[in-house]
């Protein structure tokens, strides 16, 4: 198995959790936050979705010019079309990428930074490993805004795991 074969399988296998992860946010507490310099969590279910669509950006030009979302989408819900909807086009594009595409030079932009360039197989693997930190800030958000904690790697307090 491929490095690229790897990586989208664990992408395949973690795009589940993050769906429950952000369907457990409670639509009336997203403007939660656990202190003031902290994204509420809608910013950061939005910033989760947004980043899938700058991966997807990325994959397909070769550049991405990173902004933070201006603000979360009206619902829950909607981030998580959105986050959906865009994984899984990443994961349909890194089907399709060869291993001269998987190797190449990409470059990210983020505002008054210089660019970060590296192979398009060290961004996918970055990306995914950014989400599951900022995925494990949301989840530690969950309870005291009054949600649930789902099972992620096995059960939690709230889920005994499952499907």
């Amino acid at each position: 198995m491929s490095t690229r074969e790897f990586c989208l399988t664990r992408r395949k296998a973690e795009i589940p959790t993050f769906t429950k992860v952000l369907k457990a946010v409670p639509q009336a507490k997203r403007d939660y936050r656990p202190a003031p310099q902290s994204r509420t969590a809608g910013e950061l279910a939005a910033m989760l979705a947004a980043s899938e669509a700058a991966l997807l950006t990325l994959l397909e030009t070769g550049t991405v010019q990173w902004q933070d979302p201006k603000a979360p989408a009206p619902s829950i819900a909607d981030i998580v079309t959105a986050y959906e909807k865009s994984a899984n086009a990443v994961n349909q594009r890194l089907e399709r990428l060869d291993d001269k595409g998987w190797t190449k030079k990409g470059r990210l932009v983020m505002e008054g930074a210089p660019p970060w360039e590296d192979t398009i197989e060290n961004f996918v693997w970055g990306w995914l490993f950014d989400s599951v930190h900022h995925r494990g800030q949301l989840t530690t958000y969950l309870r005291p805004m009054g949600g649930k904690v789902p099972a992620i790697y096995g059960p939690s307090a709230d889920d005994p795991g499952g499907s």
